[in-house]
């Protein structure tokens, strides 16, 4: 099983030795920082259970401690991260319960999301989405998991994005930061080939306007993309 560990350093942040000196600068290399950690999470570059030092983090992205101190702190708030009390900060280690709970959630939100979305979906978005999910198909058949996660994260909130959820999405976006350290983790056990691959469902779902047919294909590939393989994969007590 790979062992993914610290963030990739993101291009265009600001060196530690040279400090944003407005606070138009010092937001930018928030936002950065805050991309570099969020997209390291959905992909699954922290390991659950694995402390990292904030030092460390900021050493590897090229800042000071203190964005990144700041995006911990909020991620953290959004269950993603854990802050222990000698200031390491780690992914929660996944429980059954924990794991269960995040499933059901993703099954209550994420159709209905979809089904937003779909009256905003044009022709040029499903000509995207469907350019992605050849990219995903190419990642499955090279079993290359990193990439399968990056582009399936990509499908499914170029979708998402069109329902304009200012309450729904977020909650969702939190979601896939609490699930995605761990599914990576049972993609390098298992492998991608027992993936089944459910866009294309809702890629016809996005053609013939069906709202229903959208849902229950998200719903699908939520229960055999995390639900089975997941399930497998947890600990046992």
């Amino acid at each position: 099983m790979e062992n993914p560990t610290k963030p990739t350093p993101e291009a265009g942040l600001a060196s530690p030795d040279k400090p944003s000196d407005t606070p138009g600068q010092r937001g930018a290399t928030r936002a950065q920082v805050e991309q570099a950690i969020r997209t390291s999470l959905l992909t699954g570059r922290f390991i659950p259970g694995k402390a990292v030092t904030l030092r460390g983090l900021a050493s590897e992205l090229g800042v000071s401690p203190m964005p990144v101190r700041e995006v911990i702190q909020r991620l953290a708030a959004e269950h993603a991260l854990v802050i222990k009390p000698n200031g390491r900060v780690q992914v929660p280690e996944m429980s059954s319960e924990r794991f269960d709970e995040i499933l059901k959630a993703r099954l209550l939100l994420e159709p209905e999301v979809a089904a937003m979305a779909l009256p905003h979906l044009s022709a040029s978005d499903a000509a995207e989405l469907l350019d992605i999910d050849l990219e995903i198909d190419r990642c499955l058949e090279s079993g290359d998991a990193v990439g399968y996660m990056q582009l399936n994260h990509q499908f499914h909130f170029r979708m998402y994005q069109k329902s304009g959820s200012q309450i729904l999405l977020p909650l969702v976006e939190s979601l896939w930061l609490q699930f995605g350290p761990y599914m990576r983790m049972v993609y390098g056990r298992v492998g991608t080939a027992n993936l089944v691959d459910w866009h294309k469902q809702s890629l016809k779902a996005i053609e013939t306007r069906d709202a229903t047919a959208l849902r229950q294909a998200i719903a699908s590939d939520i229960s055999d993309g995390m639900g089975m393989l997941g399930r497998d994969c947890l600990p046992t007590l």
